[in-house]
């Protein structure tokens, strides 16, 4: 298929596209439009309204065969390939974060490989990933980034977990002009100020918008909790997020307030000094945007001390350490997701058949810890990351070159559907995805038919899960903008009349 470039379109590629809605394509989504009517399941009239139609959507009917995908068993396709760095930390306390990636990262080059690759420059390639070992150490991750460029010969770089690293990657790409794609890292500084680069893409949201949104949650539909005590990260990401919270509690919920607020250095082991004083403070629930392994290991101290209030999140979700913690618990968990929406998971047999495509996999792996209740699941965290990485491969299919410059072309200002259903936009300015959130409570397995609505209607039976949920539109957590880069735009990026 000839790809769809944002320039004029000439008579030949009009044929082109053409044929290629009679007749299909192996391409990394699908193009067009969904009726205005599905898409109203999806977001609220004001997103929709918005967002616009999406200019691509991924299509899982057009996904390969999937049989055999291990992230275990990798194996780079020869020739003239798409060469992708994976930056994670791999190795070091941070592993885990790595392994999910790797997971991620090769179920979509599995799919997009087995399809025959994606038309680029007149020519199919398929992709081919490097491990990036960040270690978690930013001076490791400058290193492994120039390695990466200079002898791999990259061609784009996908992270991370670490904002502070991410921070290392983007300014690795600008400096040797590749692009780099961000599903990871959630500090909003990245995209700001002397930090922006036109290189850089970030599809993950932001501390400030998520924080928001988790206080949007509790002042405009939960309404009960008043008194909260933020647990972060002792970093940018970490200072985030509590700010960010801070502030939708004054937008949503002045009702409420902040008790008090800790941030602890990264991989920290013993929070009983923390934990202590949340209890003096007398506070109805937690929040914190802590990430693996913190995000375990602070909720297992917080129930070993009987603290049982509810815990807002963004990264307490992992099934392996809320399995160690068994069903009660991981109850009065509120968890914000940046991938999922309300209501049944599966809406459509093309959502239940990508999820077979990767859980059906993982029912064969014997390779820790890939074969652990991590990765049963597609959804939340892994579904941004293997959602975002598909809609970079669309966009540079649909701008039909590597040529950086028409890449960074059509991605600005781009709308894409997830999936799930979820829809995003590329703000053009300065380069951040704007998009929703889910808030679930996390139940008992036999509660969480509301949410898993397939076989066997439940997501774990060892802990409490993703049940009931609630939509946070766009609207009410814009990404901040870069005030220099954004001046004369409002926050969707859309000229101020």
């Amino acid at each position: 298929m000839s790809p769809i470039s944002k320039g004029f379109l000439m008579v030949g590629m009009m044929v082109s596209l053409f044929l290629f809605l009679v007749c299909g394509s192996a391409s990394a989504g699908g193009y067009g439009a969904l009726p205005k009517e599905e898409l109203k399941q999806y977001v609220s009239e004001i997103d929709l309204e918005k967002f616009g139609t999406p200019n691509s959507f991924f299509d899982a009917d057009k996904m390969g065969d999937m049989t055999g995908w291990d992230p275990s068993k990798w194996e780079n396709p020869k020739g003239d390939v798409i060469k992708i760095a994976v930056a994670w930390p791999h190795s070091g306390p941070g592993a885990l974060n790595g392994d999910l990636a790797w997971a991620c990262m090769t179920f979509v080059a599995y799919d997009i490989n087995q399809r025959g690759g994606i038309t680029v420059d007149g020519k199919k390639k398929k992709i081919a990933l490097f491990k990036a070992d960040t270690m978690s150490r930013p001076d490791q991750a400058r290193t492994i980034m120039e390695k990466m460029i200079l002898q791999e010969k990259i061609d784009a770089a996908i992270g991370t977990s670490g904002s502070n690293i991410q921070k290392i990657i983007n300014a690795a790409a600008a400096r040797h002009g590749i692009i780099s794609v961000n599903v990871g890292a959630l500090d909003e500084e990245l995209q700001h100020g002397e930090n922006f680069s036109r290189y850089s893409f970030m599809v993950a949201d932001t501390t400030e918008a998520i924080g928001r949104g988790m206080a949007h949650y509790f002042g405009k539909v939960r309404q009960k909790e008043k008194k909260f005590y933020i647990i972060c990260q002792d970093y940018s990401f970490g200072h985030g997020m509590g700010e960010g919270f801070k502030k939708g509690m004054e937008e949503y919920y002045p009702e409420g307030r902040i008790v008090g607020e800790d941030y602890h250095p990264l991989f920290a082991t013993d929070f009983a000094p923390y934990i202590t004083k949340v209890i003096a403070s007398g506070a109805d629930a937690i929040w914190t945007g802590d990430w693996l392994p913190d995000a375990g290991n602070l909720l297992k101290q917080l129930r070993a001390m009987r603290v049982n209030v509810p815990v807002a999140n963004l990264f307490v979700d992992e099934p392996n350490s809320l399995s160690d913690i068994g069903v009660e618990g991981t109850r009065n968990l509120f968890n914000i997701n940046h991938h999922d929406i309300s209501g049944p998971a599966f809406k459509n047999d093309k959502m239940i058949k990508h999820h077979d495509a990767w859980h059906n996999n993982w029912k064969t792996w014997t390779t820790a810890p890939y074969n652990t209740p991590l990765f049963k699941h597609n959804g939340a965290t892994i579904g941004l990351w293997t959602q975002g990485f598909y809609w970079y491969l669309n966009v540079v299919e649909r701008a039909g070159t590597m040529d950086v410059e028409k890449i960074i072309e059509t991605w600005e200002g781009d709308v894409y559907q997830f999936v799930s259903g979820r829809i995003v936009k590329m703000r053009a300015c300065d380069h951040m995805a704007i998009q929703g959130f889910r808030v679930s409570e996390f139940v008992p397995p036999e509660e969480q038919k509301v949410s898993m609505n397939i076989e066997p209607y439940c997501w774990f039976d060892t802990c409490c899960y993703a049940g009931p949920a609630w939509d946070v539109p766009a609207y009410a957590v814009l990404p901040p903008k870069c005030e220099d880069r954004c001046a004369g735009f409002d926050g969707w990026g859309d000229p101020i009349k």
